[in-house]
Formats: C-alpha cells, structure tokens, sequence
C-alpha cells in the first residue's frame, strides 16, 4: 500500500475565493508540476465529474483519467485516477487570517499492478517519486495561494 503524502499551506483569502482556484479542474495545468493538463468532461465540476489528464515528468508524458469522488463547496474536492486508485483531494479550512489549504494523496485501498511496475521501471522507485510528488505538492499550494491571493 502506499503511504498518504501531505502538504499544506496558509492562504491570506477566504476559503471562498481559494474554492474558486482549487476547484477550477480546467486550470490544475497552471498550478501543478506534474499535471499539465486536464480536460474536464459534462460542464460544471460537481461529484461524478470525469476528467482526461495529461502527465509529464522530463522526457515522459503520459495520460490518466479521473472521477471527483467529493465535492463540498468552500470546503473539499477529491478525484480519484482510475489507472492506479490514487485519491488527490484538497480541504480549506477557515482561519483568522485566511484558509489554510491541505492537499492529501492517497491510496486507501492499494495502487494497481501496472502502477507500482511504472512506478518502479520508469519514474525512479516509490520513494524517489514520493519526495518528487510532495516537492510538487508544495509548489501546487504555492501556485495556489498566489492565485488566490493576488488573481
């Protein structure tokens, strides 16, 4: 099973103006290093929505779907990525100053065959990629929180 990885950060906004960038799907290609595109299917992003996602490391490029398993307004969005059952979800929580916003990776039933072989043979081992992922997690909320706070 995969280890959960985590990171998080203080927003200077309310979690209404930060739920405008997070759950913009159309626009993970702008905050997340690894994530340069999603597509999102059906209009609205709501539970049930489905996305095609387009992936890079250096030289490798390779696509992905999701489904959003959770959606609570001004509070969390989840998708799950059907190829290997990670869940990638965000949560806003209220502050004094602001929203304080975590961004969880998760794998609570396991990850498939196919993904742990890639993961192994083509993006440098679990833990290399776990470093490379919080490392880009935490460049996400960066990008979040400037959107959020400045755009």
């Amino acid at each position: 099973m995969s280890k959960t990885l985590e990171a998080s950060i203080d927003v200077a906004a309310p979690p209404e103006k930060v739920w405008a960038v997070v759950s913009d799907l159309k626009r993970m290609g702008e905050w997340s290093p690894q994530c340069r595109k999603m597509k999102v299917f059906g209009g609205d992003v709501r539970k049930g929505t489905t996305t095609l996602n387009i992936n890079r490391k250096g030289f490798l490029v390779w696509p992905t779907t999701a489904k959003v398993i959770e959606f609570a307004p001004n509070k969390s969005i989840a998708f799950r990525i059907v190829e290997n059952k990670m869940i990638w979800s965000y949560t806003l929580t209220p502050t004094a100053s602001g929203t304080t916003v975590v961004e969880k990776r998760e794998a609570p039933n396991g990850t498939s065959a196919i993904s742990r072989f890639l993961i192994d043979k083509a993006l440098g081992g679990t833990e290399q990629l776990d470093v490379e992922l919080v490392d880009g997690m935490n460049k996400t909320l960066q990008r979040i929180k400037a959107a959020s706070e400045h755009g």
